[in-house]
């Protein structure tokens, strides 16, 4: 007997465009690619052309469309090539890939240090497959009807994007603005993503209230209030919860001796017998070729 139950209502049709979190993984062709650990990765294009593609399946990887999928292919060799003679779709998928690790790693596309340029250096295409980052999810509409509409990767969202961190936090974001909870820049530090920190927004200028035009009665408008005079002394500012500070200049005050010197004694302190002090641990050296990254990038 099977109790169906407890199964999840079934959820067809399209994923609307919205932001997300997703992981994509790299489906086997068939093809070779150039490194050793793309053998049998890429898949050669039907249509009997020179094109060989990466086939990606992506991930919802949390909220209301979680565990949802879509499917995508990138151009990385063959097809119409640019005045350099160089792929088209290759120089296209070029700029994804690195677009998908700087999200992934957090890094500023503008970062051009040698710690964010090894960090976009791969060996092949095999490891990016398990990357997770955050994507705005489109859909392509079929103009002449042959074939059903689909869900694309419309646009891989990177730190320097007022979307990326509200998402990162788990909150929605709806297409076309970020969250409302979530307005001002992301506040990195140097140390998140090697570029300087993000200058918080300047401040509205205050605005009169607009009253209402039966309150202005007669007398309107009221007259200037009289300037308040400034204290006499300056003031700490409140944040810092001290006293106001004393008339300028303070009145000298005697400074403190120093501390006395500790002495050692002059004579030898004795030690248990066979005593040794005890040796330092030496340091551990880091693994050769470690680099750091998520589980996806080192292997793990």
């Amino acid at each position: 007997m099977y109790d169906l139950n407890d199964a999840e209502p079934q959820r067809g049709g399209l994923i609307d465009p919205c932001f997300a979190k997703i992981v994509g993984v790299l489906r086997p062709g068939g093809a070779d690619g150039p490194a050793p650990c793309d053998r049998g990765l890429l898949k050669a294009s039907k249509s009997g052309t020179d094109v060989l593609m990466l086939d990606w399946e992506f991930t919802v990887a949390e909220g209301p469309n979680a565990r949802r999928k879509f499917w995508q292919t990138m151009v990385v060799a063959g097809g119409e090539v640019d005045e350099k003679g160089q792929s088209k779709g290759w120089n296209i998928t070029k700029s994804q890939l690195r677009a998908m690790i700087d999200s992934a790693l957090a890094l500023n596309p503008k970062d051009e240090s040698e710690s964010a340029r090894q960090r976009r250096r791969l060996q092949g295409f095999a490891p990016l497959s398990g990357i997770g980052f955050i994507a705005k999810i489109g859909v392509k509409k079929n103009k002449d009807g042959q074939y059903p509409d689909q869900n694309v990767l419309s646009h891989i969202v990177t730190p320097d994007e007022k979307e990326w961190q509200p998402v990162m936090n788990g909150q929605e974001v709806p297409v076309g603005g970020a969250a409302a909870a979530n307005k001002a820049a992301p506040s990195w530090d140097q140390n998140a993503w090697g570029g300087q920190p993000a200058t918080a927004p300047t401040a509205p200028a205050a605005q009169q209230p607009a009253w209402p035009a039966q309150a202005q009665a007669s007398g309107w408008p009221p007259a200037a209030v009289a300037p308040v005079p400034p204290p006499a002394t300056t003031q700490q500012p409140a944040w810092t919860g001290q006293a106001p500070a004393p008339a300028w200049p303070p009145a000298a005050t005697p400074a403190a001796p120093p501390p006395p010197v500790q002495q050692q004694p002059a004579w030898p302190v004795p030690q248990p017998a066979g005593w040794q002090p005890a040796a330092a641990a030496p340091a551990v050296a880091p693994a050769a070729g470690a680099m750091p990254g998520p589980d996806w990038i080192n292997g793990r």
